[in-house]
Order: C-alpha cells, then sequence, then structure tokens
C-alpha cells in the first residue's frame, strides 16, 4: 500500500509518498480503507520528534482517517465489510489501509461527505473528554476558548452552543474574529491586538468564567487563572509555547479553582470506547441532523502531505485539513 513516510530530519519537505506492507487487523480491530485522513497539531510533533507514537502504534502519521470496512478481526461483530465508517486510530492514517479498535470507530452520519467525517473523531473526542468529563461543563455557564478558530476551537464552540454556554474565544485576526462569530461563538477577541483578560473581564462585568479550554500553555496560565470566577476550571490540552513556567497558586485557593489535563493518544481503548458511546448518543444524532458540522479549511492529495503540514504550522488556517487518500 502507499503510505507517508519522512525523514530523521522531520521536516515537512522529507515527507513522501512510500510503498509498504498493509497491516493486519488484530482481535476486535478493523482494517479501514482509508478514503480520506485528518491532519492534527500531534501529527507535527511526531514528525518533528518531539511526540512518539505509544507502545505497539503504528509509526505511521494520522489520528483520524474516514473510508470503508476491508476486513474484520476476530471478535468483531458490530461492523461489517463495506460499512463507511470514521475512527479515532492510535497511528496509521496517512496510508491507504489503516487499523482502527473496532470500538473506537462510528458511523458516518448521514448525510456527510467522506472529508467532513475525516474531521471528527480527533477533534469531537478530545474536545467532549476534556469539557464535559472534566470540565464539567454545563448550561448556564462561561467558557472561554483558546484558539478558537481551529478545528478543536471550532468544535468546541458548538459543543457550548449544545449545551446552552455563553463562549468566549481568542483568536489571532480579525478574520479569525468574525468567522467564530458567524460559526455561533458569542464573543471573539483578538489577541494580537487586545488583552483578553480585560476583554472578559469587561464582557462578564467583572465575574469571569467557569471553564478555559487552553492550548497556549504556560504563558498564558496566570492570565486563565485570573479570567477564572470561584470554582472555575481551567483544563489543558496542549502547551504550543511550553509547558514550564512559574505561577502564583493563590488565585487557585482564593477562588477555588481547579486545574486539569489530558491527553488523548495513551488512553486505554476501554476509556476511549466509553467517549465514543457519549458521542454516538449525543453528538452524531446532532450531525446527522445538520445542527453540527465540521469546517474543511483545505484538502491536499496524500503526496502533498507536506504542503499540508506547512499549511497547519502555519496557523492560517480555519477549522480542518484533510488529505485526500483515495482518489
Amino acid at each position: 500500500m502507499k503510505q507517508i513516510i519522512y525523514g530523521a530530519d522531520g521536516t515537512p519537505e522529507s515527507m513522501q509518498v512510500a510503498e509498504g506492507a498493509m497491516p493486519q487487523p488484530g482481535p476486535g480491530e478493523l482494517l479501514i480503507e482509508v478514503h480520506f485522513a485528518g491532519i492534527n497539531r500531534p501529527d507535527v510533533l511526531q514528525r518533528s520528534g518531539r511526540y512518539p507514537p505509544p507502545p505497539g502504534a503504528s509509526p505511521i502519521l494520522g489520528l483520524e482517517v474516514a473510508g470503508t470496512v476491508a476486513a474484520l478481526g476476530e471478535g468483531v461483530t458490530e461492523w461489517k465489510v463495506s460499512d463507511r465508517v470514521t475512527a479515532l486510530v492510535p497511528g496509521g492514517g496517512y496510508a491507504e489501509y489503516c487499523v482502527a479498535p473496532a470500538a473506537q470507530a462510528l458511523p458516518i452520519p448521514t448525510g456527510l461527505e467522506m472529508a467532513e467525517a475525516a474531521a471528527l473523531p480527533e477533534t469531537w473526542f478530545t474536545v467532549w473528554a476534556n469539557l464535559v468529563d472534566l470540565g464539567r461543563l454545563k448550561a448556564g455557564e462561561r467558557l472561554l476558548v483558546h484558539g478558537g478558530s481551529s478545528g478543536i476551537g471550532l468544535t468546541a464552540i458548538q459543543l457550548a452552543r449544545r449545551l446552552g454556554v455563553e463562549v468566549i474565544v481568542t483568536v489571532g485576526s480579525g478574520e479569525k474574529a468574525r468567522f467564530c462569530r458567524e460559526f455561533g461563538a458569542d464573543h471573539a477577541i483578538n489577541y494580537r491586538e487586545e488583552d483578553f483578560v480585560k476583554q472578559v473581564k469587561e464582557l462578564t462585568n467583572g465575574e469571569g468564567v467557569d471553564v478555559v479550554l487552553d492550548m497556549v500553555g504556560a504563558p498564558y496560565l496566570q492570565k486563565n487563572l485570573g479570567v477564572l470566577r470561584r470554582d472555575g476550571r481551567l483544563v489543558l490540552i496542549a502547551f504550543l509555547e511550553g509547558s514550564k513556567g512559574e505561577f502564583d497558586l493563590m488565585p487557585v485557593m482564593l477562588k477555588r479553582l481547579a486545574i486539569t489535563g489530558s491527553t488523548m493518544r495513551p488512553r486505554t481503548v476501554s476509556e476511549k470506547a466509553a467517549i465514543r458511546d457519549a458521542l454516538l448518543k449525543n453528538i452524531w444524532p446532532e450531525i446527522a441532523a445538520g445542527r453540527l458540522r465540521p469546517h474543511i479549511h483545505a484538502t491536499f492529495p496524500l503526496a502533498q502531505a507536506g504542503e499540508a503540514h506547512r499549511l497547519m504550522e502555519s496557523s492560517a488556517h480555519i477549522g480542518k485539513i484533510v488529505l485526500q487518500v483515495k482518489s
């Protein structure tokens, strides 16, 4: 099969199509013929040597795919060959065939294109697990999302609207701010032009927000604590600008704050299956009804995976970037 490999220097320019052995599904797994694969920040980190795959995972890049079931592993009964599926995978998505735990696969919602389906798993698994399970976000609360125009950010906006939550996002341009407001955000702050702490305080009459979803890291830590109201929760999902820094813990005690965070890839199959089941019950019907939707910024053929990574690293995109694997 065709797959993407990359050089030891870890540059986008080193990414190229190569021939590799087709994987075989083990017990409880599916073999998926990949039509589209989603691009995510962890792919960029893995390529550059900063996020190695967990033990037993494919070394091929790619954490989400959409396609058709090509073969069933031992014990798989909920799927059949030729089913249209999208799946969260531990690796291997940038290839013509990919193995996925059957418990991490979902049917492609009615009316959704394959490319759109490939943009669902990583963001929805991550946002649900962090905002609902860890962040305990609920109706009537306020949410601040950093990186509001990213795939994660747009998904968080949609989840917040579904839950009846007021959502504020930070973005890096006026264009992104306008897009996020049109997409459903109540407020969008251009952090390059405005102090987001001051703006959040003004927008909330000095009260602050209940939950912050942060992917920036250490430079925002003190500011995030500053905008949280009493019993607020800070949820960390990435460290795009670093994970180490000093901060004053006093606001945590004075406002009874909780700081939490998680990564998706190291979770067990059973943990991911529980998230899959929650999405199937609560989110997939909304997608099928057209009330929730991914936004695809760009689609690249598999051979241009390096170009797709350059776009991801530039942060010029809005929403998701996908690779077209099957023509």
